[in-house]
């Protein structure tokens, strides 16, 4: 949270279900004096099911981050890539060294991403860095329905892609640390603003 209030971020939907009382505990109802709401699952929704929660009454474009992840994203810079491709979901992409841990991706050279495919990034590929940019308006174009457990990289965005989506990806130079790979973790505290 620390870098994207750095970058402007004023306010913060935070999904959360499972031991829901220690985040909320602890964060309460504001971070940095930026706000915080939850969207709470009562049941486990799911990646794609918890941000269909989290977006609800959203209506202007909006971060989607992964609670796992951290990647250096300019802000600014996505911003004018989602609005210059008229884009409706923008991916932050980055070159992926692990075999099929990432959502693998094809990417025209203009940033439009044609197809993907869960768990099939081979090293050096693009590959998707869980900071996106969503214009609230797509989630409506999906066929899914809220209140559901859904997967967001197999079922809400591929639904997205089949109703005819504007699904656009802009390469990120910034460092990515995945906290479930060990050498991420135990680098994360070098690479973390403090």
């Amino acid at each position: 949270m620390d870098y994207w209030i750095g970058q402007g971020v004023n306010q913060f939907v935070i999904s959360v279900g499972y031991m829901k009382e220690v985040i909320m505990d602890h964060f309460g109802v504001s971070y940095r004096a930026t706000p915080l709401t939850y969207a709470i699952e009562e049941e486990p929704l799911g990646t794609g099911g918890g941000l269909l929660l989290a977006a609800q009454g959203l209506n202007e474009p909006f971060l989607v981050l992964n609670g796992d992840t951290f990647f250096e994203v300019d802000l600014d810079e996505l911003l004018k890539f989602h609005a210059e491709h008229e884009s409706e979901w923008t991916f932050s992409l980055f070159r992926a060294n692990e075999v099929g841990r990432y959502m693998g991706m094809d990417v025209k050279a203009d940033g439009e991403i044609v197809s993907l495919k869960s768990g099939t990034g081979e090293p050096g590929r693009l590959a998707n860095g869980g900071v996106y940019l969503v214009t609230p308006s797509v989630l409506a174009k999906t066929k899914v329905v809220p209140g559901h457990k859904l997967s967001l990289e197999d079922d809400l965005i591929p639904d997205f892609v089949t109703q005819g989506g504007k699904l656009y990806g802009l390469e990120c130079s910034g460092s990515f640390i995945d906290i479930g790979v060990p050498q991420d973790y135990f680098r994360a505290a070098d690479v973390l603003p403090h």
